[in-house]
């Protein structure tokens, strides 16, 4: 790969980046707070591609500017300024030797196949993955950690509240701090085999490669259809069921629900909160 190659796949990666940062494109592969980084690596990456564009063209006009050009069929030695003694003139590259027809040899062409390099790039901005849903909530253990303490709920009722928080609360905390409150999460349908619902967010640390699942299960006015893979927001009160998940025995607390309506999908489908 040239480097004009290399400045236009830098370029078209730059692009990609930015677009992804400058629109919630990004939301499905890393945290929101690592905005301001993509932000910047896009910039560094197309202004480095800029530079190396740059750079190549001025060294290509320079080479054209020192090459001489000669006329004739026979070949002759240059003396090191350009000339040549035989009946053809040629071009000397200071070493002694020239080309009789006045023409340099041609570089190698590039392969094309370096271009399938940029493909990726335009399947991440064209065909963006949908979030992580209910088979990957299913299908992995619950990652609910215990956390150093919890902030008092704001006032209110039902006052909102995040799944992991809840989770927190209701197992960790035995539901101390949410006695007498009625709570409003928001969170995607998963249904195990045994026709057990769930409510799941998944949280990260940093981007969608290390995900998991946080689940909570639902009991009481439970709307009599789910759909896997559908949000909705619950509004319930603390129950002290609790179940343990199949999957890796982690805990997993109930919301005892009194009302539940179907919400689009957020901004971010993703639950950054951990408890730890």
């Amino acid at each position: 790969m040239n480097r004009q190659t290399q400045a236009a796949v830098l370029l078209l990666i730059g692009v990609a980046l930015l677009h992804g940062a400058l629109s919630d494109l990004y939301l499905r592969y890393v945290k929101e707070g690592l905005r301001p980084l993509l932000l910047a690596a896009g910039t560094l990456l197309v202004v480095t591609a800029l530079a190396t564009a740059w750079y190549e063209w001025r060294r290509a006009r320079r080479e054209e500017r020192g090459t001489g050009t000669g006329t004739g069929t026979g070949t002759g030695t240059g003396d090191g300024d350009g000339t040549g003694d035989g009946d053809g003139t040629g071009d000397g590259d200071g070493d002694g030797t020239g080309d009789g027809d006045g023409t340099r040899g041609h570089a190698h062409r590039e392969s094309r196949v370096s271009w399938l390099l940029v493909l990726p790039l335009f399947a991440l901005v064209l065909v963006a993955p949908p979030a992580l849903g209910s088979y990957s909530a299913t299908h992995t253990g619950t990652a609910l950690q215990q956390p150093y303490g919890y902030a008092e709920l704001p006032a209110g009722d039902p006052v909102p509240i995040g799944l992991v928080d809840y989770a927190g609360r209701a197992f960790y905390g035995h539901g101390r701090s949410l006695e007498g409150r009625s709570v409003r999460l928001t969170g995607f349908v998963a249904v195990t085999p045994s026709g057990t619902p769930y409510l799941v967010r998944m949280a990260l640390n940093c981007c969608a490669a290390d995900a998991q699942p946080v689940k909570i299960g639902l009991t009481g006015n439970i709307p009599p259809v789910l759909q896997p893979n559908a949000w909705l927001e619950v509004t319930g009160r603390y129950t002290a069921r609790r179940t343990r998940d199949p999957v890796n025995d982690g805990p997993i607390p109930f919301l005892r629900v009194t009302a539940a309506r179907p919400v689009p999908t957020p901004r971010d489908p993703y639950d950054e909160t951990w408890n730890n």
